[in-house]
């Protein structure tokens, strides 16, 4: 997975990197990353048109386990591939890199697990969010 450009990922977005995002040494503070990573998981989280969040229920970081790679840089912007390893009966175990002008600067492993919002107990993806998230698995034709 550590080699995958960001043509082969399902999904792909990007962010514009601030100058407020830099730390005293003038690059990207290690903490903006996770936004950025979190710029691609709402992208298909909360897609408009392929919804897989079920109602009176959210989703929550249960582990985010980040491997910085490279420095990013002010100007410019961060492209950011995400594709899904797995579908759990709650979860989904999400991969994801950040690229700057072509070259992977992190990757990261994520799962999130749905939750009631009354209760914050796990409730099960539909089958139909879980058909949704299948098209976006890693490895998986580009359709």
């Amino acid at each position: 997975m550590q080699d995958l450009p960001l043509s082969d990922f399902p999904l792909k977005t990007y962010d514009k990197i601030r100058y407020a995002d830099t730390d005293r040494q003038g690059h990207v503070n290690n903490a903006v990353f996770s936004t950025f990573l979190e710029t691609g998981r709402v992208e298909f989280l909360y897609h408009p048109e392929l919804p897989i969040r079920s109602e009176e229920a959210s989703f929550v970081i249960a582990s985010l386990n980040v491997h910085f790679l490279r420095e990013i840089t002010w100007p410019g912007q961060v492209d950011i591939g995400t594709g899904i390893l797995n579908v759990g009966n709650s979860s989904i175990r999400i991969f994801q890199k950040l690229f700057q002008q072509g070259k992977p600067v992190a990757s990261a492993e994520t799962v999130i697990v749905q939750v009631w919002n009354h209760s914050g107990q796990s409730k099960p993806l539909s089958e139909e969010a879980k058909a949704v998230l299948e098209k976006w698995a890693l490895g998986q034709s580009k359709t």
